[in-house]
């Protein structure tokens, strides 16, 4: 496995613990519907969350939150319309970023909750 993919994998380990210390309940980790993913899928009392885990060794070229671009925001929306199709969950729902800058010094994470807003337009649910 290439280095940048098991930086990928450490990373998105490291998010789901910090989300499980934090009393989220973890239902999926890289789940795929085609060729959509979500990271992980977590829920907090009666609140889905969809997250995405973006992994660096620096932020000397911008913060990995950075690196969720407004594709990536729509093949995450999809995802999640699938999941929830798929479950028939009757949660709300809520998109986080988890960031994770991990080098000699050790690991910093950053959760963003309510990362981004889904278009109404683009969503059969009204999220």
């Amino acid at each position: 496995m290439a280095k940048h993919n098991i930086l990928g994998k450490t990373g998105e380990q490291i998010a789901a613990e910090y989300l499980i210390e934090h009393g989220y309940d973890i239902r999926e980790t890289n789940w795929r519907s085609g060729r959509f993913e979500i990271d992980i899928i977590a829920t907090r009392e009666t609140t889905l969350v969809i997250v995405e885990v973006k992994t660096r060794q620096t932020d000397v070229f911008g913060m990995p939150e950075d690196a969720v671009d407004n594709r990536k925001i729509r093949h995450l929306i999809n995802a999640a319309d699938a999941y929830i199709r798929m479950t028939g969950l009757p949660f709300e729902i809520r998109f986080d970023i988890i960031s994770v800058i991990c080098n000699n010094d050790g690991c910093q994470i950053e959760h963003i909750e309510n990362a981004f807003y889904p278009p109404i337009q683009n969503s059969r649910y009204g999220y």
